[in-house]
């Protein structure tokens, strides 16, 4: 079987490819924009921006479509050209070259705002929450997949649609991405965090990059279509956080996290903008009953170790030899990279 894993140079791209060599009788093809310095498989260098895609899905039986951008969000442009037109490239070039199977990486972004004291199913409406860029262009995203699924009947999709996905190796990327070069590292290293939001919507779910790459690699084994929601328990909260890292919860309302993350990324302060609060206060809690019992699929990590496994990575600098989990100190988000002039949420780190 041969799989083309697109965006493999990612978090969830690298553990699938640890995931996937150990299958035997699968060859795994790796696409990214930048290629590993040490390439571990066949690697093909592709902006899927820019299309060209076809050849290199040839006489592929699988496509896993993990290539998204969150960086730079102050050029929304970017994102869009990536994330929405890039992975309409990879459906028509996995459909020009009759690939058989497509596994798309959706998101528990992707759904509408939903509870936070009940669990919802794949059915809930996976239309994005307006106030995030993130969430729409996961929800126009399904759109694109949903047409297709109508048009294309000898195409089998499937999407995943985990919450967070954590590792350890993963700490300097998504402290890049998501904290910048102003977080007091020195307080993680010691496991501490002293004050934290106390927000009772403030709720989410995660799930570690090895139990997603096994919930992928079972989606590209089985004869399975459509959406899988994939998350470990428990739910992470403030007062959980606040338990663990012997921190104190700070009631604050909605409105002010969102003013507070609006202001210093316009301030170029840190790297996200306020729809990635306002999507941890609406995105619902998911149900992982399907996954469970069409997959087998349970995850061997529960999220409280695998947070406690991130946020040590994160203290520590953890990281790993592709471009975009790279621990160049120079980057955007870093604090070298702040002194030359690199802002965060601005480059492409990809």
């Amino acid at each position: 079987m041969r799989v083309v894993v697109v965006g493999a140079s990612g978090n969830a791209g690298t553990a699938l490819l640890r995931r996937l060599a150990r299958e035997p009788g699968v060859e795994v093809v790796g696409v990214s924009r930048r290629v590993p310095a040490a390439p571990t498989v066949e690697w093909h260098s592709r902006d899927i921006g820019d299309g060209d895609l076809a050849g290199v899905f040839a006489g592929a039986d699988a496509v896993v479509q993990l290539a998204w951008q969150i960086q730079p969000s102050h050029d929304r442009r970017q994102l869009f050209r990536t994330n929405v037109l890039g992975t309409r490239n990879v459906v028509a070039a996995a459909l020009a070259a009759g690939v058989r199977s497509l596994i798309v990486a959706s998101s528990v972004g992707a759904y509408a705002p939903g509870p936070k004291d009940a669990y919802v199913t794949e059915d809930w409406p996976a239309t994005g929450i307006v106030e995030s860029s993130y969430s729409t262009h996961k929800a126009l995203v399904e759109k694109l997949l949903d047409d297709v699924e109508r048009e294309q009947s000898g195409l089998r999709i499937v999407r995943l649609r985990p919450g967070l996905i954590f590792q350890r190796t993963a700490g300097t990327e998504i402290a890049r991405y998501f904290a910048g070069p102003l977080l007091p590292v020195g307080l993680l290293r010691a496991q501490r965090i002293p004050l934290l939001p106390g927000h009772p919507d403030l709720r989410v779910q995660a799930v570690h990059a090895d139990d997603v790459a096994d919930a992928y690699a079972k989606a590209l084994l089985a004869d399975v279509r459509g959406p899988f929601n994939v998350a470990a328990a428990p739910v992470l909260d403030t007062r959980l956080a606040a338990r663990m890292f012997r921190g104190v919860r700070v009631p604050v309302p909605g409105v002010a996290l969102r003013a507070a993350a609006d202001l210093t990324w316009r301030l170029r302060l840190q790297p996200v903008d306020a729809g990635w609060v306002v999507m941890g206060l609406k995105a619902p809690l998911m149900s992982c009953d399907r996954i469970a019992r069409e997959l087998g699929w349970a995850p061997v990590h529960d999220a409280g170790s695998t947070l406690r496994e991130f946020i040590a990575g994160f203290a520590e600098r953890a990281h790993d030899d592709t471009p975009p989990m790279s621990g160049d100190p120079e980057l955007a988000g870093r604090p070298r990279g702040l002194l030359r002039g690199r802002l965060p949420g601005t480059g492409n780190p990809y």
